[in-house]
């Protein structure tokens, strides 16, 4: 339904009316739809959420959302890494087979979206501001109230959520355990045994393949993380930098706690009390 929202060929009020009339439908059954039909009407409210974030501060889409994250990144990225990862050559399997994915059909689901720009923005160190405009062509369906707050999210720039870095290996085994995804948007990888898929660097046969049919990593991604990681911390630590977040959290935070205020994602959760009536056990007369 994503693209229709996006163009208007449907309104937010008409998926919510529908799905509640299926709701009350199915009232009173064991059916597990009502679960996925109450989280997908706790999706379409984000959703609105997020367009009103865009509302209430426009320059979203242009400056960080925490100003201490300004030129962390070279503001114009490095032409090579930028092309490698646009056409889906950055000698990394799983991401490579996303990104050409997403070129031929301009879909693609929320966790490789995610994936995509936080590998840019850690592991390639490219600024969001080029990449998101990238995948915003891209998108079928781009709103850019959804789409610049996430993009922010995935390139740690909010100051107030947590630090979120894919594994682009890990994620190619939890998300393609087969590898029929990958293989059908990556078919140089044909002769690379399955163990060796999402990590053709370690295969013995690779200086067949590596450099000849398939580029070698653009990047070494432990290193390339570790620094990363180390970068966008050190900016955390600065003075000054919790008590912009804060003001931050006020605008803009989605969690909210038991009383309904808004929180910092930065904050540590408080354990819940175990739930229960535990009047029995009490003598208070």
């Amino acid at each position: 339904l994503s693209p229709y929202l996006a163009y208007g060929a449907i309104t937010v009020r008409e998926v919510v009316q529908a799905t509640a009339r299926r709701q009350a439908e199915l009232k009173g059954s064991r059916s597990g739809w009502l679960s996925s039909l109450s989280s997908f009407q706790s999706r379409l409210a984000w959703r609105d959420h997020f367009t009103q974030k865009l509302e209430d501060q426009p320059d979203i889409e242009t400056k960080c959302l925490h100003p201490a994250y300004e030129g962390l990144r070279p503001e114009v990225p490095d032409p090579a890494l930028f092309l490698a990862w646009k056409t889906g050559q950055t000698g990394v399997p799983f991401v490579d087979a996303c990104m050409r994915y997403l070129i031929a059909t301009g879909w693609l689901n929320f966790r490789m979206r995610a994936m995509l720009m936080s590998f840019a923005s850690y592991q390639l160190w490219l600024d969001w501001r080029s990449t998101g405009l990238h995948l915003a062509r891209l998108f079928t369906d781009y709103e850019p109230g959804i789409h610049w707050p996430q993009v922010q999210m995935q390139s740690g720039t909010t100051g107030i959520n947590t630090i979120r870095i894919y594994n682009p290996v890990k994620q190619g085994l939890d998300q393609d355990p087969d590898g029929i995804f990958t293989r059908r948007w990556v078919p140089e990888l044909a002769p690379v045994p399955d163990v060796f898929l999402q990590e053709p660097w370690r295969w013995d046969g690779r200086g067949t393949l590596l450099g000849v049919a398939y580029p070698r990593p653009v990047v070494d991604l432990k290193t390339a993380v570790s620094q990363a990681r180390d970068r966008v911390w050190a900016v955390r630590r600065d003075r000054g930098f919790a008590a912009k977040a804060g003001q931050i959290v006020t605008k803009h935070a989605s969690r909210k706690d038991s009383a309904g205020h808004f929180v910092n994602d930065r904050a540590p959760r408080r354990p819940r009390r175990a739930s229960g009536d535990d009047r029995q056990m009490s003598f208070d007369l």
